[in-house]
Formats: C-alpha cells, sequence, structure tokens
C-alpha cells in the first residue's frame, strides 16, 4: 500500500499548538531519558519525526501516541529547547481531531469563539431536553417551546453523538490493528490468543486506565518531587474516579424510576446509596480537578505550561458539574426543606453539563478516556507478544 504523505501536517499541527520542532535534529535524548519508552514505545522522537515528514496516518493511529503522559522530562533534557513533551500533547489533539469526521473536535480546538458557542448550544440542548423530561404531566409547552419539539432535537442529538463516539473509537481501533497486524484470529482464535486477549484488557482498563500504574512510576521521576496532595497521577487519579463515581450515582438514581421501584423504596434503599456515591465521587472529582486548574495557572510542570481554551472549557465544565451538584445536595439535607425554584434551574444546569461532557467526548479532551484505553489495550498485546517472544 502507497504511503501518503502530508506536506502540510506541521502547519497543521501548529494550528493546535504544536511548538516549533524544526530544531530537533533526532537527537534521541528524548527517548533516552522517557521512563516509559521502550522496544514497543520509541516516542517522543519518532513522533515528531512522523510529523517533520508529513506522515498524517501513521501518527494517528499510533498506540504509543496515547501511552505518553506528559511528565515533562524530555523537554527538560532536549539540547534544541523543541519541546517534545508539548508536541506529544498537541499531537494527541490532532489526533481527536483527525478522528472526528464532523469537524467539531478541530473547531473546539482551534478557535475559542467556536468551543464556547459549541458548547453554549449543546447546554441549551440537554437543558431543554430534561427539562422536558422533568415537565409536569400535561404540559405543553417548556421554556416557551412545544414540548415535543425540545424532547426530540435532544434524543437526537443525544444518539447521533453516540454513534459518532462508536464509529471514531471503531476506526482508531481498526486503524491500529491494521498497523499492528492484530486480527480477530490473533485474538479470539484460540485458547492462548484468548488468555493473550483477557491480559491484555486487564492490562488496559484494571492496571492502568483505573490503577494507573505507569503514571504512578512515571510520577516518581519528578523533579523536583511534588508533595503527594498535588502530585499529577493523584489528582488525574482523583478526577477520573470521582467523575465515574457521580455517573454511577446517576445510573443507580435513574435505575429505580426506570424499572418501577416504589418511590417509598427508592427513598428508604436507592436514594442514600446514590446520595453517598454521588458526594464521595463530587469531593473526589473537585479536589483533583481544583489542584489541574492551579496546577496549569502556576504552570508547575512541563504538562501545565500550555493550555488551549478547550482545556479550560474542560476543566471548568467539570467543577461546575461538582459545585453545582453540592450545592443542589446542600439544599436538601435540611429537615423538612423542598426543593425551590432556583434549586430547579440549578438541577438541569447541573444535568446539562455532565451530559455535555459525556456526550461530548469524542470533540474534547475527555476523549482521552475513549482512546487511551484502546490504545493500552494494543500495547498491552504488543507487551504480552515480546515477553513471549523472550528466550527461557
Amino acid at each position: 500500500m502507497a504511503t501518503v504523505v502530508n506536506p502540510n501536517l506541521m502547519s497543521d499541527l501548529q494550528k493546535f499548538g504544536a511548538p516549533d520542532i524544526n530544531a530537533c535534529f533526532s537527537c534521541g535524548n528524548c527517548t533516552a531519558i522517557c521512563p516509559l519508552a521502550d522496544n514497543d514505545a520509541t516516542f517522543p522522537r519518532r513522533f515528531i519525526r512522523l510529523a517533520q515528514v508529513g506522515l498524517t496516518d501513521e501518527l494517528v493511529t499510533s498506540k504509543e501516541l496515547w501511552t505518553c503522559y506528559q511528565c515533562g522530562m524530555c523537554t527538560d533534557r532536549c539540547p534544541q529547547e523543541a519541546d517534545p513533551s508539548e508536541f506529544m500533547a498537541t499531537a494527541r489533539r490532532y489526533a481527536i481531531a483527525k478522528l472526528d469526521k464532523t469537524r467539531i473536535a478541530r473547531a473546539m480546538y482551534t478557535s475559542p469563539v467556536a468551543a464556547v458557542i459549541i458548547s453554549l448550544v449543546g447546554l441549551a440542548i440537554f437543558g431543554g431536553f430534561f427539562a422536558s423530561v422533568q415537565a409536569e404531566e400535561g404540559a405543553r409547552l417548556v421554556f416557551g417551546v412545544p414540548y415535543e419539539w425540545i424532547h426530540t432535537v435532544g434524543l437526537v442529538v443525544m444518539i447521533l453523538v453516540a454513534l459518532i463516539a462508536v464509529f471514531n473509537l471503531a476506526m482508531m481501533a481498526r486503524a491500529t490493528a491494521k498497523r499492528d497486524g492484530v486480527t480477530a484470529k490473533s485474538l479470539f482464535g484460540s485458547k492462548a490468543a484468548w488468555g493473550r486477549t483477557f491480559r491484555a484488557l486487564w492490562y488496559s482498563i484494571g492496571v492502568e486506565s483505573l490503577g494507573q500504574k505507569r503514571y504512578r512510576e512515571d510520577c516518581a521521576d519528578d523533579n523536583p518531587v511534588e508533595p503527594l496532595y498535588r502530585r499529577r497521577w493523584l489528582i488525574h487519579t482523583l478526577t477520573l474516579w470521582g467523575f465515574l463515581a457521580l455517573f454511577a450515582a446517576t445510573l443507580i438514581h435513574y435505575a429505580g424510576d426506570i424499572i418501577g421501584v416504589p418511590e417509598a423504596v427508592a427513598e428508604a434503599a436507592i436514594t442514600p446509596v446514590a446520595r453517598t456515591i454521588g458526594t464521595l465521587g463530587g469531593l473526589a472529582m473537585m479536589y483533583g480537578v481544583s489542584w489541574f486548574m492551579i496546577n496549569r495557572y502556576q504552570k508547575v510542570s512541563a504538562a501545565a505550561q500550555h493550555s488551549s481554551p478547550s482545556d479550560w472549557l474542560f476543566l471548568w465544565m467539570l467543577w461546575i458539574t461538582g459545585l453545582t451538584g453540592f450545592i443542589i445536595e446542600v439544599s436538601l439535607l435540611f429537615p423538612g426543606a423542598q426543593p425551590q425554584p432556583w434549586s430547579y434551574v440549578l438541577f438541569l444546569v447541573h444535568v446539562a453539563i455532565a451530559m455535555e461532557l459525556v456526550l461530548f467526548m469524542p470533540f474534547t479532551k475527555f476523549a482521552h478516556v475513549m482512546y487511551r484505553p484502546v490504545a493500552l489495550f494494543f500495547y498491552g498485546l504488543a507487551k504480552d507478544e515480546h515477553r513471549e517472544l523472550q528466550p527461557a
């Protein structure tokens, strides 16, 4: 198959914030110092070279692109000050936009105005949808707009965005599998193949995505070493687990309505569980997000030196989701407390932003949650195969 060269790749990457890497002469210092580089991941040098020669497909579909945690050691040791750490972060932003055929991600990453407009439109759609769901029986208008219009538009948008996410993820997985020579037979063709597949899944989901093993080991090399309470791996873990807990609490809360649990039973058994999980998750997420914002504002590390408007928008949306959730929770804690009109509006804002974060996953920094586990799965397969080929 012919190799397609894109002569405009470097100029396109710079629209996403890429530093000038023309000074790089491929000395290899960045790869030599990287604690994550090994036989299967010779970055960042390889990715800089791919960009320099215009190999877009190889850059976007490489699993190693997502195994970098941007510790910044490569930038600290670069003799040419080419900032390979920030280049890797930019390459991931570019990959998110390239995998998204709707060009929404590209607009959000390259235009602050477009990012704000798209976010506000999404907020209005999702907020209107949940307002229509919560509307009193028989109500024909919600915020002056026919109920059926709001409900239908919201439902269609949710389905479309979900399908886009599935399509983007499938295209990424297919391209990576093709590059690595992974086939259905190599995954499921024998008992040994099933074993490798399950080990790679556990490595991707359990060890790395949830356990953050390589991230913790990477952060051990920080110089100077950050105090534990603001370590990058810790605040990253708390943010991830906190958001997952909030999502789980929401599912538990609505599960009772979906399966038809009586209101008295739900209030006695389901609601306290959902509130406890949501409260703990909200505290964890707000702690992590707050430190992410402080670190970015203070530029305490290489990973925090450069922030796109889309990155800040993502963090603020997470933070507001946590804050509004706590305000709503506190307003209902007092004995005899009844929901107020302002709490209803705040609830709609809270749910709309949370839904927007989930459904806009293919277009924002949150896409890491989609693509990194898939990349780590293929990385786990490669590590397993490499281990099998080693002499006993």
